[in-house]
């Protein structure tokens, strides 16, 4: 794993290792080994069926693991239920938008925000959470942070698709996650909607010290956004370090045949 920060020796906040996932014959993920530490941006890219989203799962706890470990704060989770990995500050969205249609889009992220209050008592008085940014600690203010406030009480059903990922996003915020999971957030987006969603991310990570890892098809957008990038292939992790590095890995260039490689390399 390339050390964004050598400085910081402090232990992952959450650790894959040595996972697998298996459905029948098939192998979707094949002994992947990943590190991910407090306030980092990490992408995954990798061709179709390479195992991006079945990976998601094993670490969201969606999908339990064939065999691996899987570690937050250096407590094994494996095999838990995803409502165990979301106690330790996990969260994450689908490539298909998970939103309460027949609800205000306020009132979506109020049920996060309610779900982050099922926590012990420090965390049950929002207002007072010390360690919570301001950004997340009402509907309102999430809703800002996402550029949503316009649509308020709109049912969800109502807004754009791409207004749906963005409060899918929000809901999960407003759970108060260290770490989001980002699944092809971008995917179905114009140009100028998938940079202004990169920009979110950046500030996202920034402004609320999270961990982010984000899996996309758009290589050359993520690429430019992120710090560290890993390469899942047929269900292994064929690269792991800085962009710049990874575009020039020959194996990375062949899995992807080069043109995205070349691409994002120019």
């Amino acid at each position: 794993m390339s050390e964004l920060h050598p400085e910081n020796h402090l232990p992952p906040l959450f650790e894959a290792i040595e996972v697998t996932v298996r459905f029948g014959g098939l192998t979707a993920v094949d002994g992947v080994d990943a590190a991910f530490r407090s306030g980092e941006l990490v992408g995954i890219i990798g061709p179709n069926g390479a195992g991006k989203t079945t990976f998601f799962n094993a670490i969201s706890g969606v999908t339990r693991a064939t065999s691996g470990k899987l570690l937050a704060d250096g407590q094994d989770l494996s095999g838990k239920s995803p409502h165990r990995y979301a106690a330790h500050g996990i969260a994450r969205t689908f490539q298909t938008p998970r939103v309460f249609g027949d609800m205000l889009v306020r009132e979506n992220i109020e049920f996060g925000l309610k779900f982050a209050g099922r926590r012990p008592k420090q965390w049950v008085f929002w207002g007072e959470e010390k360690q919570v940014p301001w950004a997340l600690r009402t509907p309102d203010s999430i809703l800002a942070l996402i550029g949503l406030q316009a649509q308020a009480d709109l049912p969800a059903a109502a807004i754009t698709p791409s207004q749906q990922r963005l409060l899918e996003i929000g809901m999960a915020l407003a759970t108060r996650p260290r770490m989001l999971l980002l699944d092809e957030v971008a995917a179905g987006l114009t140009e100028a909607e998938i940079e202004n969603m990169a920009q979110l991310i950046r500030r996202m990570r920034d402004e609320l010290d999270l961990t982010v890892v984000w899996i996309e098809h758009a290589v050359t957008t993520l690429l430019r956004h992120v710090e560290r990038v890993i390469v899942l292939h047929q269900g292994r992790k064929i690269a792991d370090g800085p962009p710049a590095e990874v575009v020039r890995n020959p194996e990375v260039i062949e899995a992807y045949l080069g043109d995205e490689m070349d691409e994002a390399h120019a």
